[in-house]
């Protein structure tokens, strides 16, 4: 569904968000990386970090604990959640694992040294790949329905202004069709995300055995948003998605399609509770017995229960992928 450039310089929004983000002088090579500009779960506590640890642990032992183990930060940023892996697992697999950030960006100055920069995953590595926030940066069309009931590519123009292009077709219109079925009233919108489904479908390819998780905004069939999710954030603030590399332009998984078979889709809450992390406060008692670690306790469910909550970063998606090894965070 690419489009050259028109005249007033409007283009599909895959094209011009490719360039904005990911160009010479795109917004993810800039020098504060994403942490700049929003803030993950990565970001809002190292207990999250810690649930990734554990699960890299279930792994190991599903894959009856081999000589190395892989670890693949997808969409690494500035390799916070790898680092906070590597600190948080027990020495001895911590012995073992054999880490990777995965990112476009340079390799940030003062990183592990145990850490592998990449442009991309290792192939054939056998451990876990975890992918958070990663897809929703994967570029994709937005497509529109016009006054007649046609789903129309949406074209934009540098200054954020948009207007309609051709008629969806192919294999975009088949994803549509399937995955995010627009109807004929004018105005629906939905964002195209087969790119998003070869992109995992790619990112799981590169395990030969263990486990593969994405982690993102997304939404379901049934309950896709009528207006798509289109949206920008700088410094840390929504605001107008405008391709031009001064802010992240990102969009909502349709994680339902990305999903290949024997793989499980859980909101965060109960991915990270399967995982230990829960918000329940510490005993009162606690408070006079041991004033610090009491002190440590309320901080540490306070941020579980950020993670965790509805509304926010406990809806976020967990879609897990295993590969040849069952499902670590199986029902």
């Amino acid at each position: 569904m690419s489009q050259p450039r028109a005249p007033d310089g409007a283009r599909p929004w895959r094209t011009a968000v490719e360039e904005a983000l990911y160009g010479p002088s795109g917004f993810y090579l800039r020098p504060e990386g994403p942490a700049g500009h929003f803030r993950t779960s990565v970001h809002a506590s190292s207990l999250f970090a810690s649930a990734v640890a554990r699960l890299l642990c279930r792994v190991d032992g599903a894959l009856g604990r081999p000589g190395e183990l892989g670890f693949v930060d997808m969409g690494a940023g500035r390799g916070e959640l790898v680092s906070g892996v590597l600190a948080a697992l027990p020495s001895d697999v911590a012995a073992r694992t054999r880490a990777y950030a995965v990112d476009i960006a340079d390799r940030p100055s003062g990183l592990d040294h145990r850490v592998e920069w990449l442009a991309e995953p290792p192939k054939g590595f056998t451990g876990m790949l975890f992918a958070n926030e990663w897809l929703d940066n994967v570029p994709v069309d937005v497509v529109e329905v016009d006054a007649a009931g046609v789903a129309r590519l949406v074209l934009v123009r540098p200054d954020g202004s948009e207007r309609l292009g051709e008629a969806v077709g192919g294999e975009a219109a088949q994803w549509l069709e399937r995955w995010w079925p627009l109807g004929a009233e004018e105005g629906l919108r939905a964002e195209v995300g087969l790119p998003r489904d070869l992109a995992w479908a790619g990112a799981v390819a590169s395990v030969e055995r263990g486990l593969a998780v994405a982690v993102d905004y997304a939404h379901l069939a049934g309950a896709r948003p009528p207006f798509g999710t289109l949206t920008g954030f700088r410094e840390g603030r929504e605001t107008a998605p405008v391709p031009d590399g001064s802010c992240d332009i990102t969009a909502h998984v349709a994680l339902d399609a990305c999903a290949l078979p024997g793989a499980r889709l859980l909101p965060q809450r109960d991915a990270l509770r399967a995982l230990g992390v829960t918000g329940g406060r510490p005993p009162l008692s606690l408070a006079t017995t041991d004033p610090t670690a009491y002190v440590r306790a309320l901080t540490g469910a306070g941020e579980a229960a950020e993670l965790t909550a509805p509304g926010g970063l406990g809806d976020f998606g967990w879609l897990v992928e295993p590969v040849g090894v069952p499902n670590p965070l199986a029902e």
